[in-house]
Parts: C-alpha cells; sequence; structure tokens
C-alpha cells in the first residue's frame, strides 16, 4: 500500500532551507546583500517549476477539423526553454523541435510550445522530457506520427565536473511514421536542419 505523501512545505520552511544552504556555503543570510534572497529564490522556484501544477494534455484539448483535408507535416521548430537537471538542480538550456503528421485534426502551435514548458519547467533528464512530450501528443491527438527533437546545453556539465563548455546534447522520439518509415523521418529532420547523417 503506497503511503500518502508528505504536505508540501511551507514558505517558511523554503526560505529556512535556502538559509540553510547560504550558511552551508560559507555565507552569512543575515547580511544586508542576502536578507532576501529566501524569500527571491522562493519566487523563482514557483515560477521555474510550475510545470507540477500543469497537466499537458490539456493545452491539446482543444483542436481544429476544418483545414480542408491537410494531412502533411505540422512542425514547429526552435522552441526555446529552460530546465533543470534533476541530479544537480543545474540549469539545461536549449530548443525543442516538435513535429505530427496529423489524421482528421490539428491543434493550435502555441499549444505545442506550452506543452514543452509544462515539461521543462520540472526537474528533468532529457531523455525522460523528450519521450514526455512525444508521447503527451501522440495520446491526445492520435496523429499517424510524432518527432521530438531536443538540443541542449547542460550547466551541470558546463560549470562544474568536467567543464566542457559548447558542447549540447541532442535526443530525440520518434512514434508512428516517424519511427518506422525513413523517408518521413527525413522530412522531418529536413524541417528541423539537422542531417540525418551526422
Amino acid at each position: 500500500m503506497k503511503s500518502k505523501p508528505s504536505p508540501a512545505p511551507t514558505q517558511t520552511e523554503a526560505e529556512e532551507a535556502v538559509r540553510t544552504l547560504l550558511r552551508w556555503a560559507g555565507e552569512d543570510p543575515t547580511r544586508e546583500g542576502l536578507l532576501d534572497t529566501p524569500s527571491r529564490v522562493a519566487k523563482a522556484y514557483r515560477d521555474w517549476f510550475s510545470g507540477y501544477a500543469i497537466d499537458p494534455a490539456e493545452y491539446l484539448g482543444r483542436t481544429f477539423e476544418e483545414v480542408a483535408g491537410y494531412d502533411e507535416m505540422i512542425v514547429l521548430r526552435d522552441i526555446p526553454f529552460e530546465s533543470f537537471c534533476e541530479h544537480h538542480m543545474a540549469p539545461i538550456i536549449g530548443r525543442a523541435h516538435v513535429g505530427y503528421l496529423p489524421t482528421d485534426k490539428v491543434v493550435g502551435i502555441s499549444k505545442l510550445a506550452r506543452v514543452v514548458d509544462a515539461y521543462a519547467r520540472r526537474f528533468q533528464v532529457q531523455e525522460k522530457m523528450t519521450a514526455q512530450i512525444a508521447h503527451c501528443i501522440d495520446l491526445v491527438l492520435k496523429p499517424r506520427g510524432v518527432g521530438v527533437v531536443i538540443d541542449a546545453t547542460h550547466q551541470c556539465m558546463t560549470t562544474r565536473g568536467v567543464h566542457k563548455r559548447g558542447v549540447s546534447m541532442i535526443t530525440s522520439q520518434m512514434l508512428g511514421s516517424f519511427r518506422e518509415d525513413a523517408r518521413t523521418r527525413a522530412e522531418f529532420l529536413r524541417f528541423i536542419d539537422i542531417d540525418s547523417g551526422r
């Protein structure tokens, strides 16, 4: 039997946790420049991790069927996002490219960007985020195929550890015809300017 999740910490508890980290880093949380830092960090966390309060599938609920029989690929590329690595709580900054082959309905393109944001505004690993976006679109829109490619830099690698700057990571998730048909996949990669031969 699953135990009940513990209640969310209060704002006061969150701010005290920030003060603890400041002291652990060697700082004095009572000095003038840091007095308001705990409340600012708590407020920033509410924004950065607002995705936990969102069901991304709801963004795809409103669709349009009056598209004059359009059934070719739809691609939204270069969707900027910021996320945070769940291992080091360091920023992941990148761009997502999303494509799908509609059946009998399409969705407003801003909703695709909102789905990306909803998953990005959580603690993440890039591979999981890529799969989550693709499966959400596939589940709700039921298209003939979905493709998602994410290209991002990870500050946990550039600002600590191996300190390798200028390195980005690319992940992809192909479903349906994007996975089964090499021509469809190549068309999608061509649209987003990623050479499938690399």
